[in-house]
């Protein structure tokens, strides 16, 4: 059996501004040259170092560092830390590859401009969630599923402040992945909520936490 490695802690921004046609985020694309997720559109984030860390401090408390220097280092952004806004986390399914338990924390863009390093990241783009979405779906830009269902939720808010406002006062969604396969041989990342989630089982009825990947469109379902 191959040993499935230690998670590593992380933490991610989603960067956010009112534009001409509703909320937009900051992607950026990774070097294809990567070995974890070369290629892919992301929001600016990366790992927790050890400066990161505080004597007494909480995971939350070092992600937080380590978002707002990931931001700096590769999108040229300074946010403040006291700005963010914990929005969910992430923890990746039983597999031997890298593996990031990563916090997702959602802020107001400030009025700078984004700079890429031209290293680890290549470009950059501003878009509507719904465009990320759609450009995924065409087979445009390669997509994560913790960033195709951040996309997804932040699509449903019509402006930057009413969704800082919502994010604040509800619990942090926390999704613990599982990849299963259909009764098709289709993969479904499933999360807990699902009502089979516990089984591993997508047939079993009832409630739905689940995101359908095999085919494009990939299609969310969640009560």
């Amino acid at each position: 059996m191959t040993e499935v490695p230690e998670s590593v802690e992380a933490a991610t921004v989603v960067i956010l501004r009112d534009g001409e046609r509703g909320v937009e985020t900051l992607l950026l694309r990774r070097n294809s040259k990567l070995g974890f997720a070369g290629g892919a559109w992301v929001f600016p984030g990366g790992r927790v170092d050890p400066d990161d860390r505080r004597p007494g401090d909480d995971d939350e408390a070092s992600a937080r560092r380590a978002a707002v220097r990931e931001v700096a280092e590769e999108a040229g952004l300074v946010i403040e830390e006291s700005s963010l806004v914990a929005f969910s986390h992430w923890t990746p399914p039983m597999v031997a590859i890298k593996r990031f338990a990563t916090w997702f924390f959602l802020a107001a863009a400030p009025p700078t401009v984004v700079e890429v390093d031209g290293g680890e990241i290549v470009d950059h783009l501003w878009v509507s969630p719904a465009e990320a979405l759609g450009r995924h779906a065409a087979g445009e830009v390669e997509l994560l599923p913790p960033t195709w269902v951040t996309l997804d939720l932040v699509s449903r808010h019509d402006d930057v402040a009413s969704l800082l406002a919502d994010a604040a006062v509800r619990p942090v969604d926390r999704h613990v992945t599982k990849f299963v396969k259909d009764e098709d041989g289709r993969t479904v990342s499933m999360w807990e909520g699902d009502a089979g989630y516990d089984l591993g089982d997508p047939s079993v009825p009832g409630s739905r936490n689940r995101l359908h990947v095999s085919e494009m469109p990939w299609r969310y379902e969640r009560d």
